[in-house]
């Protein structure tokens, strides 16, 4: 079983990393290169598109941190965490849960979900 703080804080890390150079290589050593990423907003398939997804976001909320929320747990090789979106310093704007699954210590897929957005994000 995977150890779900680790997996959640790796996923977290891609996200705010915003050095595309970098970011590919945690994500090469944290994801599968056939991974998929999916959410109510946007969908991608492989490395590629899920680092554009995220450089789209990190364009979209200049200064924004993700940050792990409450405590990540798993079950066989899911794993399930909360997050929390906001300006840097600040209270989160933006809230939602993703479900993992882990393959061989690598993200595999993600599903997430929005639990806090506003109307105007």
């Amino acid at each position: 079983m995977p150890n779900p703080h680790a997996v959640a804080e790796d996923y977290i890390s891609a996200w705010n990393e915003s050095d595309s150079g970098r970011r590919r290589a945690l994500m090469a050593l944290t994801w599968t290169q056939d991974a998929s990423y999916a959410d109510p907003l946007m969908r991608g398939e492989g490395l590629d598109e899920i680092d554009a997804l995220i450089a789209g976001v990190q364009q979209r909320f200049p200064g924004w941190r993700f940050a792990v929320a409450g405590r990540p747990d798993a079950h066989g090789d899911h794993v399930r965490f909360s997050w929390a979106l906001g300006p840097d310093g600040a209270d989160s704007v933006i809230e939602g849960a993703d479900f993992a699954l882990v393959q061989d210590g690598r993200l595999k897929s993600v599903i997430g979900f929005l639990d806090k957005i506003p109307a105007e994000a």
